[in-house]
């Protein structure tokens, strides 16, 4: 397929050829799905805790006797029905994360590429690189192109004004192309590969 070269003055270059077989695949809604959540529960903490009857602070005494005073018996202050007392099947410290077939690991980040690619939202450019590391002009530049939520997959290394330019805009991330997962490309509205990023990608991905 061919797409259109550009600058980050919106200014046409000329033409750029993609290989179907990374940026023009059919679109998998349960590969994607499936690929995020493994991300997402990747990254979660799982420090969450609570405290076993074991755990809490308290007199082991049983607090009264066992018959006689009509009340329900009772065998220790620090069970759950007490206030202060243990959390029952609380969550314990543990991981999220789960197993994920190695094999089709390519296919999801090109299943990735193409819905970008079919939803017209894939866009080339010949370098991301910008003269000044000043955050209101780069701002303004991606606001009259229209990319308000924008991921910037640049390869061999970021340019340092751009990257330093986009660390305080809201909606924009920028990263090397070793970088690029499914998770960050779905999560921002447009793609954008500078030349290099695109053939590197093609490269890595046949």
């Amino acid at each position: 397929m061919k797409l259109a070269l550009r600058n980050l003055d919106n200014e046409e270059l000329g033409e750029i050829e993609l290989d179907d077989a990374v940026f023009g695949l059919p679109v998998r809604g349960d590969i994607l799905a499936r690929v995020v959540n493994w991300q997402l529960a990747k990254r979660r903490a799982g420090t969450h805790k609570t405290k076993g009857i074991g755990e809490i602070k308290g007199t082991t005494k049983k607090p009264y006797r066992q018959k006689g005073t009509g009340r329900a018996r009772q065998g220790s202050l620090r069970s759950p029905q007490f206030r202060g007392g243990a959390t029952i099947f609380g969550p314990l410290v543990r991981s999220h994360a789960f197993a994920v077939p190695k094999k089709p690991r390519r296919l999801r980040l090109k299943t990735a590429l193409s819905a970008k690619q079919s939803e017209g939202k894939l866009i080339v450019i010949d370098s991301a690189g910008i003269e000044e590391a000043k955050t209101r002009a780069l701002g303004a530049r991606l606001e009259a192109l229209g990319w308000n939520s924008v991921l910037i997959l640049d390869e061999p290394q970021i340019d340092a004004n751009l990257a330093r330019a986009a660390r305080n805009l809201p909606g924009v991330d920028v990263l090397p192309q070793k970088g690029a997962n499914v998770y960050d490309i779905l999560r921002r509205d447009f793609l954008v590969l500078t030349q290099v990023a695109a053939r590197t990608l093609e490269a890595r991905l046949k």
